[in-house]
């Protein structure tokens, strides 16, 4: 089941069901209540993963709980709904929804940056909150040659990412604490709000000659970019904040 071929809402409600027909399976089979519980609401916020959008993702997380309460089905004490929403800040941290919820970059977005930015053999690159991959990815389709960094405040996003990309070194860790002058390339699909702190910390860091690459969002508080088109109407964004002379 996949939200890129299903159209909206039909993601949404095929993950509610299956969510209900869980909990309802657990409970016919003599399973404690608050256990089907957990379990189903740990099979929508998985499954929210398939979201496009942060509003997409959170509907599909709460709907089965939000449901099961409004239907009056089960008796459950106000504890009981604590652990989905504790699952759901894991999953999606509170300081992370603040920089950009899980937006996946597409696959061929990031195909006309080589002749724009031609990088050496072994340039290390840095995916600045990496989500499940989709930018490492894309980024490995272009540099095929390059040591691909990918960095994920969420634990479990950083180990379903480090899954999809073996080939790439995936950690845990805030993207504004970590160190950014090693690298050659530092590629961030963020937010609007986020862009001048990347733009701050990009002219503070980066050493000279390496590039900062956005997708969507501009940094105006960076000179002389170079905007490249997409075919899906987004803009890459290309930034030297640093440049040699």
């Amino acid at each position: 089941m996949s939200s890129l071929s299903l159209p909206w809402p039909l993601p949404a409600v095929l993950v509610w069901l299956a969510a209900w027909l869980l909990f309802g399976w657990l409970t016919r089979a003599g399973h404690d209540v608050l256990l089907a519980l957990g379990l189903a609401c740990a099979l929508g916020v998985a499954a929210s993963l398939l979201g496009h959008t942060w509003w997409r993702r959170l509907l599909i997380a709460m709907g089965f709980p939000l449901s099961l309460a409004l239907s009056g089905a089960v008796s459950l004490p106000g504890w009981a709904w604590l652990p989905p929403l504790l699952l759901l800040l894991l999953i999606y941290p509170l300081n992370a929804w603040r920089d950009a919820p899980l937006f996946p970059t597409p696959f061929h977005a990031l195909k006309d940056l080589p002749a724009h930015i031609p990088l050496a053999q072994g340039a290390l690159i840095l995916d600045a909150g990496c989500g499940l991959g989709d930018g490492l990815k894309a980024l490995r389709h272009v540099y095929p040659q390059a040591q691909l960094h990918g960095l994920e405040w969420s634990w479990p996003l950083r180990a379903l990412c480090a899954l999809r990309c073996p080939w790439a070194r995936v950690r845990q860790g805030d993207i504004w604490q970590a160190d950014w002058s090693g690298y050659d390339l530092v590629y961030l699909f963020q937010r609007p709000e986020s862009m001048p702190r990347a733009a701050a910390k990009a002219r503070a860091e980066l050493k000279p000659g390496a590039w900062l690459v956005s997708l969507e969002f501009e940094a105006t508080a960076l000179p002389a970019p170079i905007c490249l088109p997409t075919s899906n109407g987004r803009s890459v964004w290309l930034y030297q904040p640093n440049r040699r002379v």
